[in-house]
C-alpha cells in the first residue's frame, strides 16, 4: 500500500492547498477524458491492464530465452529508454545486481553516454560472456545510443556472424516506422513496441522497461498488477485520491516560492528510482519559464554533504521522502564490553529501527528549518509496491502538469543542445548552423 502524509506542510501553504484542490477536477478531466494539451500521449493512463496481451507473453518468452542462452544482457537507450529498467532492477533486486549471485544474466546499461572510457570498459567486463543486446529506441536515430548500437552490432556480427547475432538482439522501438524499425526488419531482430502514445519517461510499463526488468528474473505479472490496482484508485476523483493531494501540495508549495523538491530515501536501492523521477518531472514540468525543480538525495549518506544546504540554505525547497515499513533485509546492533564507540545504547536494536529514527528526527529538523516536509510510505519493497509506486508518480505528475498549465508530455527544449552539438560535427544539412556557431566560439 501507498499512504502518503502532508501533515508537516500546513504552516507553509496556508490556504493555498484548498485553492489548488478547486483546479484538481479539471486537470483530472484532462487526464481520464483526454482533454488537455498533450492528449495524444496519454497511452499510459490505462495501460496497465489495457496493453497487448498476445506481445506481452511473447515478451516473457523472449526473456526467458535471454535467460537461458545469455550471461549478460546489454541495454541500449537512454533517458526513459533506461532509468525505469534500472530503477525496478535495483529496487527489487539490488543496487549490486550484477555483482549478487543469481540465476539471472548480468545487465549493463549503454548509450546513455558518449564516453568511450565507460564503453571500452564495458566491452571489457562482457568479454568470454555470453551476450544479447536489447536496443531501445523510437527512432533508431538518437545519437548516444545508435552510437552504441553502431559499436555493439558490429561487436556482436564479429563474434556470432550474423545470423546468431540476429538472434540475440532484440529491438524495442517503433511499431511501422523509423530507422531502427527498418534495420530490425531487414535484420530479422525480434521487435518489441514502443507504443505510439506514450512518451519515453512514461513507458516504463511497456516493453521498454518491461523485457530487462523480465531478464533480472522480476515477476513482471505482480508488478502490472500493482500498476493496475493504482489506475483503478487514482483515476476516480476526489479529495481522498492521494495522487490528487500530492500533486495539490507540491502545486501548493510552488506558488509559496518553494521552487525546488527534493525526492528523498533512506534506502539505497531507490537510487534510480530517483533518477526516473527527475526526469518524469523535470521533462514534463520544466518548460514556459515555469515548473518545479526535481533533485534528490540518499539518506543518511548526504546528510554529511547536502545536510547543512537542506538545513539552512536558501529557502526555496520541499522535500518529499519515501519511507519503507517493511524492507528485505535487517540486522540487529550487537553489545560490545569495551563499548569505545558508545553505541551500547543501540544494542538489540534492529538497524530498520535506527533508521526510522532518522527517517522521523531528520524531518523534524529539517521542518524546523524551514524545510516543508512530505512523507510517502510504502508497505514493502517488493514488486506491487513496486508498480503502485510508479504509477502513482506518473498520474500525479501529469496532475501537476496541468495544475501549470503546461503540456506535461512533450519536450522542446531537448532539441536545442542536439542541433548545437549536430552543427559542431557537421552533420549534413546544418551547414548554416556550422557557420554561425563557429562564429560565437
Amino acid at each position: 500500500m501507498l499512504k502518503l502524509d502532508l501533515s508537516k506542510i500546513a504552516p507553509f501553504v496556508g490556504d493555498d492547498l484548498a485553492a489548488v484542490y478547486e483546479e484538481l477536477p479539471r486537470a483530472h478531466d484532462y487526464l481520464i477524458n483526454k482533454t488537455g494539451r498533450g492528449n495524444d500521449f496519454l497511452g499510459w493512463v490505462n495501460l496497465p491492464f489495457d496493453y497487448d496481451k498476445e506481445e506481452y507473453a511473447r515478451l516473457k518468452a523472449a526473456a526467458a530465452r535471454i535467460r537461458e542462452d545469455s550471461d549478460v544482457l546489454v541495454v541500449i537507450g537512454i533517458g526513459g529508454s533506461y532509468l525505469g529498467a534500472r530503477a525496478a532492477i535495483e529496487y527489487l533486486r539490488s543496487p549490486n545486481y550484477n555483482l549478487i549471485k543469481k540465476d539471472t544474466p548480468e545487465i549493463y546499461f549503454a548509450g546513455n553516454n558518449i564516453s568511450g572510457t565507460a564503453l571500452r570498459e564495458l566491452f571489457g567486463l562482457i568479454e568470454g560472456k555470453r551476450v544479447s543486446v536489447n536496443v531501445i529506441s523510437k527512432s533508431g536515430t538518437t545519437t548516444e545510443p545508435a552510437i552504441a548500437f553502431r559499436l555493439f552490432k558490429s561487436y556482436m556480427e564479429e563474434r556470432y556472424g550474423k545470423e546468431e547475432a540476429a538472434r540475440r538482439i532484440y529491438a524495442t522501438t517503433d511499431k511501422a516506422r523509423g530507422a531502427l524499425k527498418g534495420l530490425a526488419d531487414g535484420e530479422g531482430y525480434e521487435t518489441f513496441v514502443i507504443p505510439d502514445d506514450v512518451g519515453g519517461r512514461y513507458s516504463v510499463l511497456t516493453p521498454v522497461g518491461l523485457l530487462p526488468i523480465a531478464v533480472a528474473g522480476i515477476d513482471t505479472d505482480r508488478l502490472l498488477a500493482g500498476a493496475a490496482a493504482a489506475a483503478e484508485e487514482y483515476q476516480k476523483p476526489g479529495l481522498d485520491n492521494t495522487a490528487w493531494q500530492y500533486a495539490a501540495a507540491r502545486n501548493a508549495l510552488y506558488r509559496k516560492g518553494y521552487t525546488t523538491e527534493i525526492l528523498a530515501s533512506y534506502e539505497p536501492a531507490f537510487r534510480f528510482v530517483s533518477e526516473w523521477w527527475k526526469q518524469l518531472y523535470g521533462e514534463s514540468e520544466g518548460k514556459e519559464n515555469k515548473g518545479i525543480f526535481p533533485a534528490s538525495v540518499d539518506l543518511t549518506a548526504d546528510l554529511h554533504s547536502m545536510g547543512q544546504y537542506i538545513q539552512q540554505g536558501l529557502r526555496n525547497l520541499m522535500e518529499t521522502v519515501v519511507n519503507f515499513e517493511k524492507t528485505r533485509e535487517d540486522m540487529i546492533v550487537g553489545t560490545d564490553a569495551a563499548n569505545a564507540d558508545g553505541l551500547n545504547f543501540l544494542a538489540g536494536k534492529t538497524l530498520s529501527e535506527i533508521n526510522l529514527a532518522a527517517i522521523r528526527g531528520t524531518a523534524l529538523a529539517h521542518v524546523d528549518g524551514g524545510v516543508p516536509n512530505l512523507r510517502i510510505d510504502l508497505s514493502d519493497m517488493e514488486e506491487e509496491d513496486f508498480g503502485r509506486l510508479i504509477y502513482f508518480f506518473e498520474f500525479a505528475c501529469g496532475l501537476s502538469g496541468y495544475l501549470l498549465e503546461v503540456n506535461p508530455f512533450d519536450q522542446p527544449g531537448v532539441e536545442a543542445y542536439k542541433k548545437n552539438m549536430f552543427a559542431l560535427l557537421g552533420k549534413p544539412g546544418y551547414e548554416k548552423e556550422t557557420e554561425e556557431i563557429k562564429k560565437r566560439l
